[in-house]
């Protein structure tokens, strides 16, 4: 079975990945983007595709919920993983100028009060992953470059921890989306189930979003998340992502959102995993 990822190897989600699929006979192929991901397992490439879809601290991945809205057809979250988040300043050396820091845009956001205090005066720059930002670095041992990523990445491109939870808070998790066509057996502890929908309003009357959002509380479902997201059309155009934790049949919740011409699209029914 192949498990395609955000890589490269030792990324975050690569450890979601390999805690999910732990087993030798699966084969974790690790792709530059969430957006390539994606794709290939649109195109079949891959069995199942693990992306990452919200941090605790910076909120949503948009570049994982746009696409499975706005351009993705019948792609379905079959599990949920909730990995907890520490964040670490590496070189090659640890006594080196540092002048140029790289990671993720979210791995950036979660440290910025860190870099702005130790570093004021290096450059951020922002890669397609954590992972990635240790391998430039490690390719790189003559500039006076560092990365933020996990320590798993420290060891697998052989650098040195400068800093160690530079997250500025401690309470930080990541949650990870697995997508595919079948439900994984997953061996770790099972902490809740969900539900996502998508939903487009019909247009912007007084009212409509409460009343939409009415037809949960008439069934008794809790709402965990509510997000709203541009539609890419016109200005003042959304979608809004409800996350509701519910483990029963749910297609009377659609049909009532439905009737009040609410577009409902289904982005996952899944069970939570904690790491």
């Amino acid at each position: 079975m192949k498990i395609g990822y955000l890589g490269p190897k030792a990324s975050f989600t690569y450890a979601a990945a390999y805690a999910a699929f732990p087993e030798n006979h699966h084969i974790l192929i690790p792709f530059d983007t969430i957006t390539e991901v994606i794709k290939n397992y649109e195109t079949g490439l891959v069995d199942f595709a693990i992306v990452p879809v919200e941090n605790s601290i910076e909120g949503s991945v948009h570049q994982t919920v746009d696409y499975l809205y706005l351009q993705a057809d019948n792609i379905r979250a079959q599990a949920e993983i909730v990995q907890p988040i520490k964040q670490q300043l590496m070189g090659t050396d640890s006594t080196k100028r540092i002048d140029k820091i790289f990671s993720h845009p979210q791995a950036i956001a979660q440290s910025l009060k860190y870099l702005q205090t130790h570093f004021p005066k290096a450059k951020i720059e922002s890669t397609d992953s954590t992972a990635y930002a240790a391998q430039f670095v490690a390719a790189h041992p003559d500039k006076p470059f560092a990365a933020i990523a996990p320590v798993a990445s420290s060891l697998e491109y052989d650098l040195t921890i400068i800093a160690h939870d530079i997250q500025e808070i401690d309470e930080n998790y990541t949650r990870f989306w697995i997508l595919g066509k079948t439900r994984p057996q997953i061996k770790l502890p099972v902490s809740d189930q969900k539900i996502t929908l998508a939903l487009t309003l019909t247009d912007n009357q007084p009212g409509a979003l409460y009343k939409a959002l009415k037809i949960f509380s008439d069934f008794g479902i809790n709402l965990s998340k509510i997000e709203s997201r541009p539609l890419k059309t016109f200005l003042g155009e959304y979608f809004f992502l409800v996350d509701a934790v519910y483990s029963g049949d749910y297609i009377y919740l659609i049909n009532a959102l439905e009737k009040l011409g609410v577009t409902v699209k289904q982005l996952g029914k899944y069970k939570v995993y904690k790491m």
